[in-house]
């Protein structure tokens, strides 16, 4: 998979391509405001993307989502605070909430890895992946 990190704490940004990588996936770019992340959806077409709520340039990850759902791009929300999430999601696949484990990373990308390629539908989602209860039945899963 092709992915996308939306992220504007560097720390958890690298610490997260640092996963995607050593689960052999390509991270297309790393985005810490909603300028950068839309200039990097449009130049790179990533097949996936892990979105922070709150950006450095505010609570725009929303809108940025919202964006990468009318392109097609799945892509789950990161963030501490999973309250700020819209009650549709805004089209996300589900959320993971920080702070995070690295095992439970690892499990919640196995799954993005089998939802993004079709291969989902008799799998669980991980405890670490909130989903929203229509999200999953909705795409075959």
């Amino acid at each position: 998979m092709r992915v996308l990190i939306i992220e504007d704490e560097m720390l958890l940004a690298m610490e997260l391509e640092s996963e995607i990588d050593a689960a052999g996936h390509d991270v297309v770019g790393i985005a810490a405001d909603s300028k950068s992340a839309l200039e990097m959806i449009n130049a790179s077409t990533p097949d996936f993307a892990f979105v922070d709520i709150t950006l450095r340039d505010g609570p725009s990850g929303i809108d940025v989502g919202r964006q990468l759902s009318k392109r097609g791009i799945p892509y789950v929300f990161v963030s501490g605070n999973l309250k700020r999430i819209p009650e549709d999601f805004a089209g996300a696949l589900g959320a993971i909430e920080k702070p995070y484990t690295m095992n439970g990373l690892n499990n919640a990308l196995a799954f993005i890895e089998s939802y993004v390629g079709g291969t989902a539908a008799n799998r669980e989602p991980p405890p670490s992946l909130v989903m929203p209860p229509d999200n999953y039945t909705e795409n075959g899963a």
